[in-house]
């Protein structure tokens, strides 16, 4: 329906467009510059579709790139690069959401030309069609168009995308008389088209043949059954502007007041998407209320979708809804509903991860008491919700924290949106999207002077750099974290901070800031006598000193470090804390002390009922028989070693078979 399907609401079927339509498919053969020079064309064959907002040139994409499904059997995916308000989509978040359907990992925190390779790799290995839907210029474009000769890219732009080589715009204008006509009557029926053909030729004629005017025409019609088309013609020739504006006014103005405000206040939908909860939110009006009110709005030509609840205002009618709010509301309720939409979106995602919590605890209790609207009914329904308004859910955050207005509610949002995806996806699989997040927390942190969730975001990007091996970026949000920390008087986040550049050091085999860095993280863990730090510090200080070569030290922390778990009672990490002190011992010459210790180890472990590690520790006791000249007593440590390894697998198997009964 308009710019979206040119159909008629709730229709697939096409009207007109097919002189265009055979001129685009001809352009597929055109011979293009390097097969004129005897080479194979080394990148896809990219078409384009240019025209007005609102003429149909997406829904034209969209029946070319049906038609050529035998072709093209890997399918079609689609990337809007214009937000619904007209400004250019980032390209790294394109390709992020390219990705994201293609099923392909994204590695967080990735810079554009990362992900854009990825993109184009991708989709180099299929014959499929790639819609670019509103393309801003060739330079958004270009980096996502595939170097493959059997792939198709059909943009979608207001004009010509001077930079890409070997592209002609096919330029749209209105629908002829006859296709125009055809879609009014998909909306009245027959028999007032029948009646005074004279006037529907007159009224498509006012709108110009542009599909979207036609539409918001024919829902108005369609919603007035006594009106004639010749009433709205006149009444359209009565109006000032252009064919678009003129029946979008003609149709708002139809709409009973109440109706009309939440129209209005759709545009501050992020995406331009919306559904009944937010819509609910924006009008302060009851759910049910507001499902109703979108249904209508779509059966008139003013949303489209709604197949899965969810609806998409027409880019075109985004401009002309915030000019008559501007107009029509206090810039008082405009934020108002702006709030409510964020309050309601928080409260969901609490929902929504609430509801993976365990039965019985606060969190789920607290759900019970939220209105039924709110509630998941189990965790699979909140999952595939979170799944399907991802896009939504993360645009809202970023529109969020740009207002500047709403900060409180923005970082609640984001503080609810990682929860959300930490919970139903792990932290792992939800990386991507949580170091975005992390960013629009750094956003409002700094904004605000807010040095304690300046640290914490900062130390949260850190540590997604560290994994994905950035880690020279890692140290300097570290270091950064660092300075905020301590700004914030925060000991968390300074030790922390300080550990972590430690750690940062220690990747890059600088042992010796490393360990001064760590020493300086264990000088607070000592002053304020947090004990499982202080044994955790005690090791890391012990690894750095052995990859140095300096094993008097480093055995002297790793003994630290197994009398600080001892203390503990934490015998797994005692016994893995001996094991290390053993290795120290090995590699300085000293085969027997390391047996013993070794021993010792093994002890500890088996107290501790760790088979793994008791495993581990027997075969290392093996090595060190044999270097000491007693195969006979390695081959018993190997002997056991294997049976211990060999009775956890077999447990893992009886645990498996009893998980999948």
């Amino acid at each position: 329906m308009t710019d979206q399907a040119v159909a008629a609401a709730g229709s697939r079927q096409f009207f007109g467009r097919q002189r265009e339509l055979k001129a685009l498919r001809a352009d597929i053969e055109r011979t293009g510059l390097d097969t004129l020079t005897g080479r194979k064309a080394p990148r896809a064959r990219v078409l384009l579709v240019a025209g007005k907002p609102g003429s149909g040139r997406t829904a034209l994409a969209e029946e070319l790139a049906a038609g050529l499904s035998d072709r093209y059997p890997d399918g079609i995916f689609r990337a809007r690069l214009t937000e619904p308000g007209g400004a250019p989509v980032p390209t790294a978040r394109v390709a992020q959401e390219l990705l994201a359907v293609l099923g392909v990992a994204e590695p967080p925190g990735a810079a554009e030309d990362e992900l854009t390779e990825l993109v184009r790799s991708a989709l180099g290995e299929r014959r499929a069609v790639l819609i670019l839907d509103d393309a801003v210029d060739a330079e958004q474009a270009d980096p996502l168009i595939p170097d493959h000769p059997d792939f198709l890219v059909i943009g979608v732009a207001q004009g010509p995308l001077t930079g890409i080589p070997d592209v002609r715009p096919c330029t749209l204008g209105g629908l002829d008389p006859k296709s125009a006509i055809e879609l009014l009557t998909a909306f009245t029926g027959s028999v007032r088209v029948t009646v005074d053909p004279q006037a529907a030729e007159t009224l498509v004629e006012e709108c110009g043949g542009l599909p979207s005017a036609v539409v918001l025409a024919g829902g108005w019609l369609s919603s007035r059954p006594k009106s004639s088309v010749a009433d709205l013609a006149k009444r359209l020739r009565a109006l000032a502007g252009d064919p678009l504006t003129r029946a979008f006014l003609l149709a708002h103005d139809g709409l009973p007041a109440t109706a009309a405000r939440i129209l209005r206040f759709l545009c501050l939908a992020p995406l331009g998407r919306a559904d009944a909860h937010t819509a609910s939110a924006l009008a302060g009006c009851s759910v049910s209320a507001a499902a109703t009110t979108l249904a209508d709005f779509a059966a008139l030509g003013l949303l489209e979708g709604g197949e899965d609840g969810q609806y998409q205002v027409p880019g075109h009618l985004v401009p002309l809804l915030r000019a008559q709010l501007e107009e029509r509301d206090r810039p008082a309720e405009v934020q108002l509903a702006r709030a409510r939409m964020l309050e309601r979106t928080v409260r969901l995602l609490q929902s929504c991860r609430a509801v993976t919590e365990p039965e019985g605890s606060p969190a789920r209790r607290k759900l019970s008491g939220l209105p039924r609207a709110l509630r998941f009914p189990h965790t699979a329904a909140a999952a595939e919700w979170l799944d399907s308004r991802q896009a939504f859910l993360l645009a809202a955050a970023r529109l969020a924290v740009a207002d500047g207005e709403l900060d409180t509610l923005a970082r609640r949002l984001v503080a609810s949106l990682v929860r959300a995806l930490a919970a139903h996806r792990g932290a792992e699989a939800a990386a991507p999207q949580l170091y975005g997040l992390h960013r629009l927390v750094l956003d409002v942190a700094e904004r605000r002077g807010l040095h304690r969730e300046r640290a914490a975001a900062l130390l949260n990007l850190a540590d997604l750099d560290a994994r994905t091996g950035r880690t020279n970026e890692a140290l300097l949000r570290y270091r950064s974290a660092l300075d905020a920390g301590r700004a914030a008087n925060d000991p968390y986040a300074t030790g922390r901070a300080m550990e972590s550049v430690g750690g940062s050091y220690q990747e890059l085999g600088d042992w010796q800031r490393a360990g001064d860095w760590y020493g300086r993280a264990l000088a607070q863990r000592l002053a304020r006598d947090e004990r499982p730090d202080q044994a955790r510090l005690y090791g890391r200080l012990g690894a750095v000193h052995t990859y140095a070569g300096r094993y008097g030290e480093a055995l002297r922390n790793w003994r630290a470090a197994a009398a600080g778990h001892r203390r503990l009672d934490d015998l797994p990490g005692y016994a893995r804390a001996l094991s290390e002190a053993a290795r120290v011992q090995e590699y300085a010459g000293r085969p027997e002390e390391s047996l013993r210790t070794c021993e010792e180890a093994v002890e500890w472990a088996r107290r501790a009922q760790d088979t793994r590690l008791q495993a581990a520790l027997q075969l290392r006791l093996a090595d060190t028989l044999d270097r000491l000249g007693d195969p006979a007593a390695a081959r018993l440590h190997r002997a056991a070693a294997e049976r211990l390894l060999e009775t956890e697998r077999s447990a893992y198997e009886i645990r498996s078979g009893s998980s999948e009964d």
